[in-house]
């Protein structure tokens, strides 16, 4: 196993809220296009204000220092697969999903050092890629 500690250098996130949720932040709702039914589904977004806390542990650190950054990025789900029904007692959730391929193409840059990071959609395989209804919680 690798130690982040060491290797990791970029740690583009959103940081952790005053309530303790982390990696997690709002987005305007017209990033997300899904057709459930057929399983497609494309996320996007552009320039994303994040910062850059260079490793995990830093990031969770007190008062961890940080570099303003931004990511852009594309997910799509092509779906076509087959259904699958999923239902799971133990984290109390139930839903049908179409199966299929999935791809990211992403920029992440540093604002302060310009180093930029890019993905490339092209020959990525995905495992498990699906995009479907789901109950979860109270509505199990």
């Amino acid at each position: 196993m690798s130690d982040p500690n060491t290797e990791q250098i970029h740690d583009f996130e959103p940081g952790i809220a005053p309530s303790g949720l982390f990696w997690t932040i709002p987005i305007d709702g017209g990033a997300v296009d899904a057709s459930p039914g057929s399983g497609g589904a494309r996320y996007r977004l552009d320039e994303l204000a994040l910062n850059d806390y260079h490793d995990f542990f830093t990031a969770i650190s007190p008062n961890p220092p940080n570099v303003p950054s931004h990511v852009s990025f594309e997910v799509v789900w092509s779906g076509g697969g087959g259904r699958q029904r999923i239902a799971d007692t133990d984290f109390d959730f139930t839903g049908t999903f179409v199966t299929g391929d999935a791809r990211i193409a992403f920029t992440a840059w540093n604002d302060g050092t310009g180093v930029v990071y890019t993905s490339n959609p092209n020959g990525q395989t995905s495992d498990g890629a699906g995009v479907g209804h789901e109950r979860n919680g109270v509505f199990f």
